[in-house]
């Protein structure tokens, strides 16, 4: 089975950059420590406060669908830190090509 590459790019609110920034930190642990997580960074563009990437790397579909709709720290965010999102920016699926 191939593995799963995400890169999700999220842009703070106006003013709530450090809100948003500590929301997000608390998501990382959490999820590597999850059944078929490879890797999950947390990024920051060094220009533009307040945009930020996640790098995802899962050993299935079915491992990142269990994180992204059952884990309770992600259910929290969705309930809590979300408000704090302008918007996102990008969400890619990848596949590698070499």
């Amino acid at each position: 089975m191939e593995t799963l590459f995400i890169v999700v790019g999220l842009r703070a609110k106006a003013g709530k950059e450090n809100e948003l920034r500590r929301d997000l930190a608390e998501l990382v642990e959490p999820s590597r420590k999850e059944d078929g997580n490879v890797r999950y960074d947390l990024f920051e563009d060094q220009d533009e406060s307040g945009c930020f990437v996640f790098v995802e790397e899962w050993s299935s579909i079915e491992a990142r669908t269990k994180h992204h709709e059952l884990g309770p720290h992600i259910q929290h965010f969705h309930a809590n830190g979300v408000s704090n999102v302008e918007k996102t920016e990008f969400a890619h699926t990848l596949k590698r090509v070499i």
